[in-house]
């Protein structure tokens, strides 16, 4: 699966919060997303990562380096 930095994605299972869709703040063997209702985060295993996704919500919204 091509994930790019900031990507939006929708997992199988909601968020405690309600929320579903993530964005994708940090690749690598892990992956860190980011839940766009209440803004915690989560790291996951690549693998793990890829076994939750449903969809691809939205690409790469130029996303800069700084977590502000």
């Amino acid at each position: 699966m091509e994930i790019e930095l900031g990507d939006v994605v929708r997992l199988r299972k909601q968020h405690p919060c309600g929320g579903d869709e993530w964005q994708v703040v940090r690749l690598g063997a892990d992956i860190r997303i980011k839940c766009l209702n209440c803004h915690r985060q989560v790291l996951l295993e690549r693998g793990i990562f890829e076994r939750r996704v449903r969809a691809l919500v939205s690409r790469n919204e130029g996303v800069t380096g700084s977590d502000g």
